[in-house]
């Protein structure tokens, strides 16, 4: 039997589809993308006028052979051996593009931690704890969600943990 098709509203990404679904306060926030922009989420970051402590980049990463999601702030960097240490496990790499990609269903500078093909364990930077809300991508370049970060560990099941370097 053939699976029915998922309704969207148009242009809705699964990310947003999942926030909706969900009843999540969130918030939409476009901005047009530069393919020749270094940094993805830096790029966010300055087209929204946000700081860069507040927009958090998702990553993909290789946990003994579980692929991990690491939210971090864009301001910094993602501490592989802590990522490893918060979701229990020993060492930690960055994970194959193409793995990542069809693994969560998004490409490179769109992944969104929200709305992925196939749920994997989630760790988000203490830090996001700071503020009242965040921004996160939406599930496609130039396009991020802003939502609190306690409704962002419920939806993705995260654990919080000191995961990123300045």
């Amino acid at each position: 039997m053939a699976k029915k098709p998922r309704k969207q509203q148009s242009g809705a990404t699964p990310a947003i589809v999942a926030l909706e679904k969900a009843g999540t306060v969130f918030s939409v926030r476009a901005y047009e993308h530069d393919p020749a922009a270094p940094s993805y989420g830096e790029e966010a970051a300055e087209a929204l006028g946000v700081d860069p402590s507040r927009v958090f980049k998702t990553l993909v990463a290789d946990v003994d052979g579980v692929l991990t999601v690491a939210v971090v702030p864009v301001s910094g960097s993602l501490d592989l051996k802590a990522l490893a240490v918060a979701v229990g496990g020993k060492r930690a790499a960055m994970a194959d593009p193409a793995a990542a990609e069809r693994t969560t269903g998004y490409v490179r500078g769109g992944i969104s931690p929200l709305g992925q093909r196939k749920r994997l364990p989630t760790a988000l930077d203490a830090s996001a704890g700071a503020f009242a809300t965040i921004c996160v991508s939406a599930g496609r370049r130039g396009l991020e969600v802003e939502l609190s970060p306690d409704d962002l560990a419920a939806l993705t099941g995260a654990v919080l943990a000191p995961i990123a370097r300045p």
